[in-house]
């Protein structure tokens, strides 16, 4: 986060470092949290009962959970481990190094510029657009603009403009679906080469698997689209072949 809140919200999912562990729970800080504290109970640790609760927890591990209580006014805050499936863990982890991975490129080019003194009114005036350096960089790499309008320095601002241009690789979904095309609708090879290279025009791959096997990979910056530009290459096959003349299947991941 750009400015970290002060504490999270609930079902907010946050990455913890154990800190002391008792017999019916662990304290643990908040590592994107200013190290806030967050308690464990014992029952979010694992599923099932717990007889030793060392047996799972081991203090200065890191790790990832799901917040179930807040008290704002407190600034108490439980979480849990359990409530945390495989996909949500994964998800948090690249997320959380994400950000990690853009705030050491803002600090970088507050060194570079010799902005350190203003890393605070930097930051304030990014939160007023941004909650985090993700959104930032996501936001330059689709539209510039939306940065340079900023009332910062205008050092800054192209130093870290030119570092995310040279740095960052878009990010881009990849769909991939596999073609085979009815030999008694398609014994001209010239229809089969004209079909794909239309295909082509339109931005995807083709790779030959051997007759009458293909695949088509198409690749966007949203997933929506490159399904789209399936859908425009389908066109395209139905355009030089019958209905009943190809099929066209997604390929599983």
């Amino acid at each position: 986060m750009i400015i970290p809140k002060e504490i999270p919200d609930v079902g907010e999912k946050v990455i913890i470092k154990v800190k002391k562990i008792m017999p019916f729970g662990a304290y643990c800080s908040m590592i994107e949290y200013r190290d806030e504290e967050a308690y464990l109970p014992i029952k979010e640790v694992a599923s099932g009962w717990i007889k030793n609760i060392h047996e799972f927890l081991k203090e200065g591990k890191t790790d990832v959970a799901k917040v179930i209580y807040v008290d704002k006014e407190k600034k108490a805050v439980d979480v849990s481990i359990k409530k945390v499936n495989e996909k949500e863990y994964k998800d948090k982890l690249n997320s959380y190094n994400m950000e990690k991975r853009y705030e050491a490129l803002f600090k970088q080019v507050l060194t570079a510029t010799k902005n350190e003194a203003q890393e605070q009114h930097i930051r304030e005036a990014l939160s007023h657009r941004f909650n985090t350096f993700t959104e930032l960089v996501e936001a330059i790499m689709d539209d510039p603009s939306s940065f340079n309008s900023l009332q910062i320095d205008n050092n800054f601002k192209t130093e870290f403009l030119e570092n995310v241009r040279k740095n960052i690789k878009p990010k881009t979904y990849e769909v991939s679906y596999l073609i085979e095309i009815n030999t008694l609708h398609a014994t001209n090879i010239d229809t089969i080469k004209k079909a794909f290279s239309e295909i082509e025009d339109l931005g995807l791959k083709v790779n030959y698997l051997g007759a009458p096997h293909y695949r088509i990979v198409s690749e966007a910056k949203d997933y929506f689209k490159a399904e789209e530009k399936v859908k425009e290459a389908e066109e395209v096959l139905g355009k030089y072949f019958k209905q009943d003349g190809f099929t066209i299947k997604k390929e599983k991941d």
